[in-house]
């Protein structure tokens, strides 16, 4: 998402290296670049203003040690403007003592607000919640249906009443279900409007205040840049919202909307969505978020995302297989396929401290269609093949080559990798937390920076000191 937000901030730091203290001049130079990069990512005039005012006032003088450069002191400074210009947020939602937890969601028109409700439900389940979704959109055509397809993905069950169009009632009743059936959560799905449409917003308001919702969550779709602050605003003077869910956070949008929402219309975003599965929708931090806008990385992130895909005992069995050595290619693609559910091989890369940036300034892209190739070359070997890549010869390289529509030398690379990651993984094993993390980041760096794996050097076997009379059989055996 920001992506070029980030592109325009590595540019300005790099003027900074070989400087060796911070002036007023080059701070203002550099802040008129900065203050360019905002305005093309579409935040807010006066959220651009309050925070190059903000930076310029803590780089004008900052000190610069002997162990850091001022274009690492720049850095720090623009973090924690970030930080705070985003936050700070309290992501959890607060359970009410007296079950249930009344959840509206309100949003315009074709925001993903229905959607959303589904993925606010998967998390709440995942809470250890009991949730009940109601659909009060019942002005939309199939908004009904739609509810009901994404409950029975999840097994939650959707309140409904297809017969009436007074929304307020279905919501009293939505809600006194939930207390009878015991469950936890009840989230709210209202129809979708246009923030000057004064019935639809009056209906809204009416809900509210009939169900006494806990927490009141506006989904404002994050590619609209500065008009959400504006959709924000208006819904916030008749609803009094507790937070924004901001949609569609994996597209290619400039990011004003992120950047701006809780400076000017003074709420927090509490959720983002990362992508169509009903599990991506994240807790926001803003401390994670300017790490990823600096190129600084999001190892918690990458670490949670992780910690979420693998499952716990499955995890303890393939540890045992890289500590010896027996990891196969079946293994391998089960585990790639868990880490990249949901994400793309570019995003989870830029995760690791210093890949991100690498990867600009070697104008190097990732080619996601890799891992389907991948698939197919591992799909096209036998059993004992992906058991023991080792044992493919020249003759069964060319019959997976076919089999798969690749080339000989795509087999060779597949297996050649695989190799020296599970040689990798075997070092990595008796390691320490801490030890396997920058390991891990130099093997990546080190890959991407020779468009290759790094190679590893097998244990040298003992010389075996031979007779003069083995050697003279050895030489008739030869002369054979």
């Amino acid at each position: 998402m920001f992506d070029t937000l980030s592109d325009r901030f590595g540019e300005v730091f790099r003027k900074f290296r070989g400087r060796g203290r911070i002036t007023e001049d080059n701070v203002r130079e550099v802040m008129r670049e900065v203050r360019t990069a905002l305005l093309e990512a579409d935040v807010h005039l006066d959220v651009v203003k309050s925070f190059t005012q903000q930076v310029t006032e803590k780089a004008i003088g900052a000190e610069v040690t002997k162990t850091l450069h001022p274009e690492q002191v720049m850095i720090k400074i623009v973090h924690d403007e970030l930080v705070h210009l985003m936050g700070p947020v309290d992501t959890r939602i607060p359970w009410v003592a007296d079950p249930p937890t009344i959840i509206l969601m309100a949003g315009l028109q074709g925001s993903g607000k229905t959607t959303t409700c589904a993925k606010l439900a998967k998390y709440c389940q995942d809470k250890g919640k009991k949730p009940l979704m109601v659909a009060e959109d019942l002005k939309r055509p199939a908004a009904i249906d739609q509810l009901e397809v994404l409950g029975e993905q999840l097994g939650v069950p959707v309140y409904a009443e297809r017969d009436h169009q007074n929304a307020v009632k279905v919501c009293r009743n939505g809600v006194s279900l939930a207390r009878r059936k015991l469950l936890d959560v009840v989230i709210l799905d209202t129809a979708g409007r246009l923030s000057i449409d004064e019935e639809l917003m009056a209906e809204v308001a009416r809900i509210a205040e009939t169900a006494c919702p806990h927490q009141i969550y506006l989904v404002i779709d994050a590619m609209t840049g500065q008009d959400a602050v504006n959709t924000a605003r208006n819904f916030n003077d008749r609803l009094e919202l507790d937070g924004v869910i901001l949609t569609k956070f994996d597209s290619d949008t400039r990011g004003g909307a992120a950047l701006s929402i809780k400076q000017v219309a003074g709420k927090p975003i509490k959720f983002i969505g990362v992508g169509e599965k009903l599990d991506r929708l994240e807790e926001f931090h803003a401390d994670r978020l300017a790490g990823r806008i600096l190129g600084m990385g999001d190892i918690v992130s990458l670490v949670e995302h992780a910690q979420q895909q693998v499952d716990v005992e499955q995890a303890a069995k393939l540890e045992a297989k890289m500590a010896k050595g027996t990891m196969t290619l079946d293994d391998f693609m089960v585990q790639m396929d868990k880490m990249t559910s949901g994400r793309s091989m570019k995003d989870l890369l830029k995760m690791i401290p210093g890949v991100g940036g690498m990867m600009r300034d070697a104008d190097m892209d990732v080619d996601e269609g890799e891992i389907t190739r991948m698939k197919g070359l591992v799909k096209s070997m036998t059993p004992k093949e992906r058991a023991d890549p080792r044992i493919i010869d020249a003759s069964r390289r060319r019959r997976i080559a076919r089999g798969s529509g690749n080339q000989t030398e795509d087999v060779s690379g597949l297996c050649k990798q695989f190799l020296q990651a599970r040689d990798m993984m075997k070092q990595m094993a008796g390691m320490s937390m801490m030890d396997r993390m920058k390991f891990g980041s130099q093997f990546a760096q080190t890959s991407m920076a020779g468009g290759r794996l790094p190679t590893f050097k097998a244990k040298a076997k003992p010389k075996v000191r031979r007779s003069t009379r083995d050697k003279r059989k050895s030489r008739k055996r030869r002369s054979r």
